[in-house]
C-alpha cells in the first residue's frame, strides 16, 4: 500500500507541476472559446506574443542580526516580441539573463508581474491546463520523466495523462525511438541514464502528444557530437513536416546556426537584439576561430584578399598548430579551401565564439 501511495503521490505532483490534463479531452482541444482573436492565434501578429512582460522576485536579505530587508530582483524587464507559427527562434544570453524565467512564464509555471503574454491566444498563467496539450517543454537540468521507472513506463504514463489516441502514440513513439536512438534505453530506469541519454528521452517525452509549440532549454547539453547532430536533424524534420514552433535556449551557437534563422539576445532581463545570427555577429563584431594542424611547423599562415586586407588573423602558433581568427559573419568554407590549397593541411576545426563574448562585444560597440 505504501509503495502504491508513493506512486500516486508522485503522479499527482508531476501532473500538477506540468499542467497535465484534468478536464475532458474535448475541453482541452477546444481553442475557440474566448474573446475575438483568441484561441487559435488568428487576429494576432504572432503565435507567441509578449508585450512589456516583466517578472519581479522579492528576495529577503539579512540586514542585521535580527532584521531582514526585502530586495527586488527584476529577472525579466519589459520584454516584447512575437514568434510566428512554425518559426524556429533562438533565445540566448548568459547565465542569469532571464531565459528560463521567460520560458516558465510561457508555460504557465510562473505568472508575469506585468505586461501581456499569449500563446496561441491563451494566457498561460490563467489557462495552464488548457494550454498543456498544445505545448512541449524540455528543461536541460530537470527531467519530466519518472526517476525510478524505465523510459517505456514513463511514456506509457504520459500516454494516459495526455489522453493521446493509441495509434498516434505508437507512431510518435516509434519515430522518436528511431531518430533519437532510444531503442536500447526503453527498459532502463531513468536514474541509470547518462545526461545525454536522459536528454534524448526528455525530448521524445515532450513530443508524444504532437505539441504545436516546443520550448527547448539547452537541449544538446551533455550530448556527444553524433547525438547533437541527430537531435538537430530530428528538430529540423519536425519543424518541416509538422510546422512545430520552436523556441530554443542554448549556450551552443552551433545549435542556433543550424536550426534558427532568427535569434534574440537577452541580458539582465532585457532584449538586446532580435534578428539574424549573421547580424548578431556584425553588431557584436565577433570572431570565429580556425584551429589548423599542418604537416610540419611553418611560418604563420597568410591569406590576403584583393584590396580588403588579410582574410584571417593569426592569434597563436604552437609547432605545426595555428589558431586563426576570422569574422563570425564570414563563411569558413572558402578559407578552408584556400588553406588546403596553399598549405600542407593535416586537420582543421572551427570554434564558435561563446555567447558571453558576443554580448560583451555588443556592450563595447554600444559604449560612447
Amino acid at each position: 500500500m505504501a509503495g502504491g501511495a508513493a506512486h500516486v503521490s508522485e503522479y499527482r505532483k508531476l501532473r500538477e507541476e506540468y499542467g497535465a490534463l484534468r478536464k475532458g479531452e474535448s475541453d482541452m482541444l477546444d481553442t475557440s472559446v474566448g474573446a475575438a482573436g483568441e484561441g487559435t492565434g488568428v487576429g494576432h501578429d504572432g503565435f507567441i506574443t509578449l508585450d512589456g512582460v516583466e517578472k519581479v522576485f522579492q528576495v529577503r536579505r539579512k540586514a542585521g542580526l535580527l532584521r531582514r530587508e526585502r530586495h527586488e530582483v527584476r529577472a525579466v524587464d519589459g520584454i516584447s516580441f512575437q514568434v510566428a507559427r512554425g518559426e524556429m527562434v533562438g533565445y540566448i544570453g548568459p547565465n542569469g539573463a532571464g531565459k528560463s524565467t521567460t520560458i516558465k512564464m510561457l508555460t504557465g509555471i510562473l505568472t508575469p508581474s506585468g505586461g501581456r503574454l499569449r500563446v496561441a491566444g491563451i494566457d498561460p498563467s490563467r489557462e495552464r491546463t488548457r494550454l498543456a496539450h498544445r505545448i512541449g517543454v524540455v528543461f536541460g537540468q530537470r527531467t519530466t520523466l519518472w526517476w525510478d521507472l524505465p523510459l517505456r513506463d514513463s511514456y506509457r504514463l504520459m500516454h494516459r495523462m495526455y489522453r493521446i489516441p493509441d495509434r498516434r502514440y505508437r507512431e510518435n513513439l516509434d519515430r522518436c525511438v528511431e531518430l533519437l536512438d532510444l531503442g536500447e534505453l526503453l527498459d532502463v530506469p531513468v536514474r541509470q541514464l547518462s545526461l545525454g541519454q536522459r536528454m534524448r528521452g526528455d525530448i521524445a517525452a515532450a513530443l508524444l502528444h504532437d505539441p504545436e509549440v516546443l520550448y527547448l532549454d539547452e537541449p544538446t547539453i551533455g550530448l556527444d557530437v553524433i547525438s547533437k547532430a541527430k537531435v538537430r536533424q530530428f528538430l529540423k524534420e519536425l519543424n518541416a513536416e509538422r510546422g512545430t514552433t520552436v523556441l530554443l535556449t542554448t549556450h551552443d551557437l552551433t545549435d542556433i546556426e543550424q536550426l534558427c534563422r532568427r535569434v534574440m539576445v537577452i541580458d539582465h532581463g532585457r532584449l538586446m537584439y532580435d534578428g539574424s545570427l549573421a547580424g548578431l555577429h556584425e553588431v557584436g563584431e565577433s570572431e570565429r576561430m580556425l584551429v589548423v594542424d599542418l604537416e610540419r611547423e611553418l611560418p604563420p599562415i597568410s591569406l590576403e584578399s584583393e584590396g580588403a586586407g588579410p582574410l584571417v588573423r593569426v592569434v597563436k602558433v604552437e609547432g605545426p598548430r595555428q589558431w586563426l581568427a576570422f569574422p563570425a559573419s564570414a563563411s569558413a568554407a572558402p578559407l578552408v579551401a584556400r588553406i588546403a590549397a596553399e598549405y600542407p593541411l593535416m586537420d582543421l576545426s572551427v570554434r564558435e565564439p561563446d555567447i558571453e563574448a558576443v554580448i560583451a562585444r555588443m556592450y563595447e560597440a554600444a559604449a560612447p
